[in-house]
């Protein structure tokens, strides 16, 4: 190649418009219209004087049909190798055999691919390859790059309902001086100018409240947080949380707003509510189920359990059941074991689980008719939770000994038990006012929307154990 690689290309069609906008043109026609477009060779026949080549970019495809007669520097085009980045210039034509193509009479070397995306572009089929080199997925296994833009596209359509509503989107730190806003292991690192530890992020909920406190009565933030736990497919350590508050508002109020984004969402990234997840029907329409997580448990266990039962016999209903026990837990948290083990795996849904018990309830609002109980809800689809929320809990002296009830769980061995934030405490003193409050997990989300059964497939770049030495 004598040509040196450019600096930019005008392109001034894509594959995907082409097809659309050249639909009618009959086999054997030109067009007259002239074009630039760029992309990858993904195939290439050679026929003599003739060679086709098709050229693949994130709209579509599209044929390039070059000849000796008519395209400069035809031998070193057919010199090409699978992967490389072109673009071609000539005018929009229909071949004889059907196929839209463009008639290439320049071409440029944009970019040489060395190495090969495997064998006649059949895909990548090794799983660790796949998300380890996302780069060449998305070219030998298109899904992939499918399912990223339908991630962008429910990312728009989230902020496009939140914002139709009067919310607005903020950003929060993401080193935070003590860990808080959920039960949850947190990434420590060193801060060498102040010489202190800060934490990565594990939710984003307290720094947004504060907001509210301060009159920013409706905000979200869409963002990364960051939990020190395993790998499955439904958990990375660095995921994307939507967290949104809205003041004078309680949980059914976030039930409303969750049902209808959602389905709206839906509707923007597929079409349709009516969607298909694991082999059975899906349907995300308003409105979904409403039931108590003491309803739901008994219906899928047979067991009427409650929090005025006495806790030993809270501990061997559960043993029955199968839940392993540990001695210092109270009678919430057993009841949420025994919901989480019997009962949430088999909820399709979607459902409103309501009405959590307070002792795993941090950050909610005692509810109004339950004692015991707060006014918490998370939204469960296709057996995975979806959503957290809460009426929010305003008072600053329940939430200072909530905290407080916390931290003594974490002396106690529960790594993931929060801390006492002060700083929270104090901004609870000036005034929070009723609000509710919702998390979503954006990548769980998205994959209901693409059918997606691990949650690496929904994630660009997700956290993999270290690459075997070689190649």
């Amino acid at each position: 190649m004598t040509d040196p690689l450019p600096y930019r290309v005008d392109v001034t069609a894509h594959a995907g418009e082409l097809q659309e906008r050249f639909a009618s043109l009959a086999p054997g026609e030109g067009s007259g219209a002239e074009v630039t477009v760029a992309g990858r060779v993904v195939l290439r026949r050679e026929m003599g004087k003739l060679t086709f080549m098709t050229m693949a970019e994130w709209t579509g495809q599209v044929q390039l049909f070059a000849g000796a007669q008519w395209t400069e520097r035809f031998g070193e085009l057919n010199h090409l190798s699978l992967g490389d980045w072109v673009s071609a210039s000539g005018e929009v034509v229909r071949t004889r055999t059907g196929e839209l193509s463009v008639r290439v009479a320049t071409w440029q070397l944009l970019a040489e691919a060395k190495r090969s995306f495997g064998d006649k572009w059949r895909g990548i089929s090794d799983i660790d390859t796949r998300y380890r080199q996302r780069y060449a997925d998305m070219w030998s296994n298109p899904g992939s790059r499918q399912v990223l833009l339908q991630r962008s596209r429910a990312v728009s359509a989230i902020r496009r309902c939140l914002e139709d509503r009067g919310f607005v989107e903020v950003e929060t730190p993401v080193f935070h001086p003590v860990p808080g806003g959920a039960t949850a292991k947190p990434f420590v690192t060193h801060h060498n100018a102040l010489d202190m530890e800060l934490y990565l992020r594990i939710a984003l909920e307290l720094h947004l409240k504060r907001l509210v406190v301060g009159g920013m009565e409706r905000v979200f933030e869409i963002g990364r947080v960051f939990r020190n736990e395993g790998l499955s497919p439904r958990h990375n350590p660095e995921f994307t949380m939507l967290e949104l508050y809205q003041a004078y508002a309680d949980y059914h109020d976030m039930m409303d707003l969750t049902e209808q984004m959602v389905a709206e969402v839906a509707v923007a990234v597929t079409g349709t509510t009516k969607l298909g997840y694991g082999g059975r029907d899906l349907d995300l329409s308003p409105p979904w189920r409403r039931a108590t997580l003491v309803e739901l448990v008994a219906e899928h266990s047979g067991q009427e359990l409650s929090l005025e039962m006495p806790v030993g016999e809270l501990a061997r209903r559960a043993e029955g059941l199968g839940v392993p026990v540990e001695d210092r837990w109270g009678p919430g948290k057993l009841l949420l074991e025994i919901y989480e083990k019997t009962t949430e795996p088999h909820l399709w849904g979607p459902v409103f689980v309501m009405d959590y018990p307070k002792e795993v309830s941090p950050l909610a609002r005692d509810h109004r008719s339950s004692p015991g109980m707060v006014e918490r809800f998370e939204a469960v689809v296709a057996g995975r939770e979806l959503c957290n929320a809460f009426s929010e809990l305003t008072d600053p002296d329940e939430q200072l000994a909530n905290f407080e009830a916390q931290a003594s769980a974490r002396a106690a061995g529960d790594e993931e038990a929060m801390v006492v934030d002060t700083d929270y405490v104090r901004a609870l003193e000036y005034g929070l006012p009723p609000t509710g409050g919702l998390g979503v997990g954006v990548d769980r989300l998205v994959m209901l929307l693409t059918g997606s059964e691990a949650i690496r497939d929904v994630i660009a770049f997700p956290t993999l154990r270290p690459e075997v030495a070689g190649d």
